[in-house]
């Protein structure tokens, strides 16, 4: 039985028409979108590292304390310490971006503390270059993992670690020499990252009303003697009409230190970038061997095969001298540029634990200083003594 036509005309123009849409990117991709918005345990960590900074810094010093104890108790265990030695440098690295990132964002302490020159310099240039800011987290990286890497590549044979020794100077020189093209032909900065400011926490602000009344002569309430029992002079003061706040007063017995730490030097007041001079010709020289000069000596030992053949102990400590004597001396204007050169002038004794001369000199006066020791400091000596023969990077600076 067959419908008529105007019937079947009906029955199309009744049904729904659906129309098919190009799905979106975001149900297109559903695990994309997933991972694109911050997970909420991350945000939860990171409160709880910005409410506890003080004892998250405790814990890592303890960890860090705890790997210098754990080489040569048992088998593998100058790896297993390193490794956990990388892995609370690298969680550290993290906490330090956390707790910069809520110091920033409290205006009372943007504006209130002077930072260092070292901070106020680096967060100048992570502030101002995502190039900078990248390349310095890179260089940390490999700085915090290099121990660990060369330890890896030594269980596949001596070329091996050789190999990847060279690999990582050859990018940490890089990383280097491009921070010195970003700033501008200015000097590094060890390290090239800011490091970690504490946060102050809530009570040290004290009670401003309790204070005003202590300073008027008059009683505290019943509800106010339940807050912290703080001096007058550790309290800030708020003005009954004005509601303007004072500072605290300072200690009677420290005002010397209090107007001291409210002096502005010169360097509190120069511009970030001014915090270190451009180098001249040949400062850039100068530094530029300094940058390469563990690239030198690495490739140098990796031809050596005699531990105690003076010729790659010479040829790198030949490079770091000439380069302390290209140096421009007038570049110590600035407090950061003493501190740097400084920092340089200490990492330089790490010379004394290289090549020939660790060989030859300082492994001899090492054994007769751990036999007169007592039975657990020499233990920890011997243990470190294997590190610091069989491992390049345990005593790169």
């Amino acid at each position: 039985m067959s419908l008529p036509a105007d019937s079947l005309h009906k029955t199309a123009v009744s049904q729904p028409t659906t129309t098919t849409t190009a799905p979106s990117s975001t149900s297109r991709n559903p695990i994309r979108t997933v991972a694109s918005m911050p997970p909420k345990w991350l945000h939860m960590y990171s409160d709880f590292i910005t409410k506890n900074a003080h004892q998250v810094s405790q814990i890592e010093s303890a960890l860090r304390s705890l790997t210098y104890i754990i080489p040569g108790r048992f088998r593998d265990a100058e790896i297993a310490s390193e490794t956990v030695h990388s892995g609370v440098q690298l969680l550290a690295l993290y906490h330090d971006s956390v707790l910069r990132n809520a110091i920033n964002s409290i205006p009372s302490l943007s504006t209130s503390r002077i930072p260092g020159p070292h901070a106020r310099y680096t967060r100048f240039w992570t502030a101002k270059s995502n190039l900078y800011r990248r390349i310095a987290l890179l260089l940390q990286i490999i700085q915090y993992t290099e121990m660990l890497w060369e330890m890896a590549a030594k269980r596949r044979g001596e070329k091996m670690r050789w190999r990847v020794v060279i690999v990582l100077e050859a990018l940490k020189a890089i990383c280097r020499l491009l921070l010195m093209r970003i700033t501008s032909s200015r000097p590094l900065v060890t390290p090239p990252l800011p490091e970690r400011e504490p946060i102050p926490t809530d009570d040290d602000d004290g009670s401003d009303e309790d204070a005003l009344k202590e300073l008027m002569g008059e009683e505290p309430s019943s509800a106010d003697l339940d807050g912290s029992a703080k001096a007058a002079h550790e309290k800030k003061w708020s003005m009954p009409r004005t509601k303007s706040s004072l500072p605290s007063l300072p200690n009677p017995a420290d005002v010397g230190s209090y107007l001291q730490s409210r002096v502005l030097t010169a360097d509190d007041i120069r511009p970030a970038a001014k915090l270190l001079n451009t180098l001249s010709r040949s400062g850039k020289a100068a530094e530029v061997l300094h940058i390469l000069s563990p690239l030198v000596y690495a490739v140098a030992m990796s031809q050596s095969k005699d531990k105690k053949s003076w010729a790659p102990w010479v040829i790198g400590l030949s490079i770091e001298y000439t380069a302390r004597q290209l140096r421009d001396r007038g570049l110590r204007s600035t407090s950061l540029e003493q501190e740097e050169w400084g920092k340089r002038y200490w990492a330089a004794g790490w010379w004394t634990m290289r090549g020939a001369f660790y060989e030859n000199v300082t492994k001899g006066l090492i054994t007769g200083v751990r036999r007169r020791m007592p039975s657990l400091v020499s233990g920890i000596l011997e243990d470190y003594e294997y590190l610091w023969e069989n491992y390049y990077f345990s005593t790169s600076a």
